[in-house]
């Protein structure tokens, strides 16, 4: 993917969605920023966690937010891709968590970059990662 297949968008991983929700001046300019180059996207994965650890007060920004963006649905390609690599990682020495695998199966799958603050959690050579930096910075 990373030299032949055009980018098709951008897939926020938890740490992006949350640090824009809360309000991250550094995220928000930078989502700002890819918009306008891509659509901006969301997964499976991405979504649960972040209504997982959503407050009462946040869910109808959080709805309203999260519905907005394109959203990659995981199929049965994506799931063996991540069951995988999960295991190829593992006999290398490598915990990745099976979380983390699907959501980076869905960006190569989908030719999605991927947006995070954990780079580390991300081993594939495949993936193309862009690394927001989360400055707690508000607007």
């Amino acid at each position: 993917m990373k030299s032949e297949t055009p980018v098709k968008g951008f897939l926020l991983d938890t740490t992006a969605l949350i640090a824009f929700l809360r309000g991250d001046r550094q995220t928000i300019e930078l989502l700002e920023t890819l918009r306008g180059k891509a659509p901006l996207a969301a997964c499976p994965v991405t979504v649960a966690e972040v209504f997982c650890g959503a407050r009462d007060n946040e869910l109808v920004l959080t709805d309203h937010f999260l519905s907005s963006l394109v959203f990659f649905p995981i199929d049965y390609e994506t799931s063996r891709l991540a069951g995988r690599w999960r295991s190829s990682f593992a006999g290398k020495g490598i915990t990745l968590s099976l979380p983390d695998t699907l959501i980076a199966a869905v960006a190569i799958k989908n030719s999605l970059v991927l947006v995070t603050a954990n780079k580390k959690h991300y081993p594939m050579e495949e993936l193309i990662i862009i690394t927001h930096c989360a400055g707690n910075g508000r607007r």
